[in-house]
Formats: C-alpha cells, structure tokens, sequence
C-alpha cells in the first residue's frame, strides 16, 4: 500500500476503534443478518434502522424462513421505513438463496451480486464482513471523505467520478483485514466526516484533507445535478359501509408496489371534491353505491419522494350499499386494518384523523 494511503487507513481505523458505535450487525459475521442489515440501512438513518433490524431478525431469523413468508407479511414489517422495492427484494432474492444455493448464503462476490436489490456496495460489503475477500465499498459517505481528503472534484453521479473513486477506494483498503477498514471509513463518513458542519478541527486527518486546507470541505463532493422533481396529485377516498372499509393494492411498476392504500384517482392538477365527483372514474367507483355522505372534512397532505411530491387529498364518504364497491375492492373490517400493509402518506392520514383502525 501507497505510504500515503497506509497513513489514512491507519487513522481512519485507529479513530474507528475509538468512536465506533455498538450495532448488533457488527458483532457478527453472519452473512444473513449482515445483508438484511445493509438492506435496511439504505437510504435508512440507524437511529430508524435499528429496530426494524431487530424486529426483522427475530420474525424471519434465517433465510429459509424469510423465503417461506408470505409477500404481504414481509411488505408489513417492513411498512414505515419506505422504498418498499427493498422489501420485495429481499424476498426474492431469499427465494433464489433456497433454490440455487442450497439455502446457503453465497460466498462469493459474482454469487452474492447475482441476488436481486444487491449492488457492488451491497456486495461488497458483505463479501468483506462476512468473509475477509478484499472489495472495497463506496457509498454516500464513502463519496464524501474520500472526496473531501484527496479534493477530487469527479462528479460523483458520472462515471468517470464512479470509476475514479471505486479505484481509489480500493487503493486504500487493507487487503488483509477488508471488513474492519470498509466498516471505519463507512462510520467515519456518518459520524465524524459529516455533510454539514463537520469538525474539522478535531478530525484526525485535517493534516492531509485537501479540501480542508483550500477551505472547502463544503464543495464536495461534486454532483452533476439533480434528476427532474415531479408533482403528482392523489385523491384517496376512504369509504365505509357500516364496519367496513375498502382498500386496493397498488400493482404495477410504480411506487409503493404490493402495498395496499384507499381506493384512489390520480388527476393531473388539485382539483375540488365539486370537480372530482363529475369525473368518469368517482361515478364508475360509486356506481351502485346509493347514497353518498360525507363525514368530515377534506384532509390534504403532501409527501415527498425521491423525484416525486405528492399532494394528496382524502375524503371520508358513507355509502348505503357495496355490492359493486366489493367486486372491485377489497372489503375490510376496520378491525383487520393492522394485517395490512400501506404506504406512509396512507398511515399518515390515519395519524392526522386519530382513527383507531391503525
């Protein structure tokens, strides 16, 4: 190793051993929990990771068992912490673990990178946690030290940024202990190399950051730019039938896949209860209902995606009958709502009207 990469790797792992935090998926090299803790770690903070982990290991505690669950209660457990893709994922990708390895986690690197919602960082690093093989990781606070320490201005969206940074990553990790380097550099990027504000001035490696010595740590690292931000406009209808409430689930390569929400119609602009109920899909969707009562008032809420804001408007309608209402959804008591699995804008509302069906 290059003097000057054994100086930042020396450093980064004396200050890891020093402030690391304690995480159940540290002490273990169980490719299982380790990779269900990678999965749940991306785009998660640990503050809101962690109890899923927990909850997720002692529901499904091998990956015959996640294997063997059904969809729907994997997309339950999982409801909250959001890019639900991650959860359907998973499971596939337990399922092929039962199928084409024999219900052994794979050892190798091509092996473990062949399972669905598993890319080079993922693999990478449960290949050097779990078994010691030398690929380094980059991920999002990975991009920012080495960024920051070498003041590498390659966007990190290019690939000539992707390719610069994977060799440099690499040039720095220990091959003879790649787990433990790949876990300290992670751990220094979340806690001490920090996006905003970072301190600086008791960071071990201020003497060689270059982007600290021109006063720029604030620059990197460098973007190309930020995809395109689109607006979509939700109407949720929450309909009753005496104790009962209906729900759809979401199909289709679109958000929130599998899981189940208020019936609903997409417009392309907000638009009033008034316009709503003269569109083709409201009379289709209460065609043989009777009489329509509305019981409270409409509730708006706005949820932010990557790319996508939502603006979603909720009304609360009774019904006299639900004949057709049953054939073209699913007819739930209220008191069944938790087996159910829904997207976080739908639970919100729920939140914001205090039902007590969630």
């Amino acid at each position: 190793m290059n003097e000057d990469y054994s100086y930042i790797n020396k450093k980064i792992v004396e200050w890891y051993l020093l402030n690391k935090r304690d995480l159940p998926w540290r002490n273990t090299k169980d490719a299982y929990h380790i990779w269900i803790s990678e999965i749940i770690l991306q785009q998660t903070r640990v503050a809101q990771g962690y109890d899923y982990y927990l909850r997720f290991i002692k529901r499904f505690p091998d990956v015959k068992q996640l294997a063997e669950a059904d969809e729907d209660d994997v997309m339950k457990l999982w409801q909250g912490l959001g890019y639900y893709s991650r959860a359907r994922n998973l499971h596939a990708a337990a399922k092929k673990i039962m199928s084409a390895f024999a219900g052994v986690f794979p050892s190798s690197y091509k092996d473990i990178l062949s399972l669905k919602g598993i890319g080079e960082y993922t693999a990478a690093a449960i290949a050097s946690f779990s078994f010691g093989l030398p690929h380094a990781v980059v991920d999002g606070n990975v991009y920012r030290v080495l960024s920051r320490l070498f003041g590498a201005a390659y966007p990190i969206d290019s690939t000539q940024g992707k390719k610069y940074f994977a060799e440099l990553a690499d040039k720095l990790m220990d091959k003879d202990e790649p787990g433990l380097y790949n876990q300290a550099v992670m751990e220094f990027g979340a806690l001490q190399c920090v996006p905003v504000s970072p301190r600086c001035d008791i960071c071990p490696l201020s003497d060689v950051c270059i982007a600290y010595a021109q006063s720029a740590v604030d620059k990197y690292p460098v973007k190309q730019g930020k995809a395109k931000t689109k607006e979509r406009f939700f109407n949720y209808l929450d309909i009753r039938c005496g104790r009962f409430l209906f729900l759809q689930k979401r199909v289709g390569n679109d958000i929130w896949k599998n899981l189940y929400e208020l019936p609903l119609i997409e417009t392309e602009a907000a638009i009033s209860i008034e316009e709503l109920m003269k569109t083709e899909a409201f009379g289709n969707m209460f065609e043989g209902a009777g009489r329509l009562t509305f019981k409270s008032t409409e509730i708006r809420l706005k949820h932010i995606l990557s790319h996508r804001i939502i603006y979603a408007r909720f009304y609360r309608i009774e019904v006299e009958k639900d004949e057709n209402l049953s054939k073209n959804y699913i007819r739930v008591e209220g008191s069944d709502m938790d087996k159910y699995a829904v997207s976080r804008l739908v639970h919100k509302y729920f939140e914001v009207t205090e039902n007590s069906l969630l």
